[in-house]
């Protein structure tokens, strides 16, 4: 059976999908669109937390809260100036040092009272990485998003996320979907969406998995295939301004199954766009969020 045959059962993402199955109403104010928490960066890699609390914004979310290293929290406070920024203690790798996620503490304070918590994006070092998230994650009863190194503790203990009972979204790109599943990238490459679904399987999570095409896995077997965004979404950053708009979705309400499917349409059609305007290759990932309310707009016609 060829992977294609072995995917006959996913639905293909349109926009006529998506009106079938719409978000939840905006309600008015921003609380009703819920409390977003994004938690990375690093001295090295600060642009990602931008990236990916901008998306989440962009796609409706009501209040946004960030956290990242004391160094760059000022800049990018100004930089986001719609957000809660957080300055944590940077340890000697130059990422958020661990004990900053222990019980009781501003951080965890700070996780705990969002709707939904993005993790990962832009960290470096992953034993601190995985210290970090084995203290920060257990307590969390509300809809998780793992990017990056963010994946590195379902990578070391596929129950990881059990707790969550689905409540939470992984968004591997395909290098990361091989490590976490412990094969080669040529593997994932043959067959993407047996990759995403088998991921599915042992996190019990949803899966976003990137790529030339997305696949998105859930739990319980079901997959859709988004072939929108084309080759220009391959370019750093892009993985980031997809998990902010995981994130967003959550916040706002939607399950973390229709919140992964939308914000791959969302995130692709947001790639079209720029493709079209800017060119095939050459768009960069900071101007994909700009993109994101008015495909939004598009769709929920």
């Amino acid at each position: 059976m060829s992977p294609r045959d072995a995917a006959a059962d996913a639905v293909t993402v349109t926009s006529a999908v998506l009106r079938e199955w719409p978000l939840p109403p905006p309600g008015v104010g921003k609380e009703s669109r819920g409390r977003t928490c994004v938690v990375g960066g690093s001295e090295r890699t600060p642009g990602a937390v931008l990236l990916a609390a901008e998306a989440a914004l962009r796609c409706g979310a009501g209040k946004l809260q960030v956290a990242t290293t004391a160094s760059t929290a000022p800049t990018l406070g100004v930089a986001l100036p719609e957000a809660l920024v957080l300055a944590l203690p940077a340890n000697d790798e130059g990422g958020i040092d661990p004990s900053c996620g222990a019980e009781g503490s501003e951080l965890a304070e700070l996780a705990q009272g969002a709707h939904a918590v993005c993790l990962g994006v832009g960290t470096v070092g992953e034993a601190a990485v995985v210290e970090l998230l084995e203290v920060l994650v257990p307590p969390l009863r509300q809809t998780v998003v793992l990017d990056a190194l963010g994946l590195a503790p379902v990578t070391r203990d596929a129950s990881f996320l059990h707790h969550l009972d689905g409540r939470a979204v992984l968004t591997p790109n395909p290098q990361e979907l091989a490590i976490v599943l412990g094969v080669d990238e040529e593997e994932v490459e043959r067959d993407a969406a047996a990759a995403a679904r088998e991921l599915a399987r042992r996190s019990r999570c949803v899966v976003a998995a990137g790529g030339g095409e997305s696949w998105i896995a859930a739990p319980d077997g079901r997959l859709w295939l988004d072939v929108s965004g084309g080759a220009g979404l391959g370019v750093s950053g892009s993985g980031d301004v997809l998990a902010g708009i995981v994130t967003g979705l959550c916040a706002r309400g939607a399950d973390p199954v229709q919140a992964a499917v939308w914000a791959c349409h969302l995130h692709g059609r947001a790639g079209d766009r720029l493709a079209s305007s800017v060119g095939r290759l050459g768009f960069l990932a900071r101007e994909l969020p700009a993109e994101v309310p008015r495909v939004l707009a598009e769709i929920e016609v």
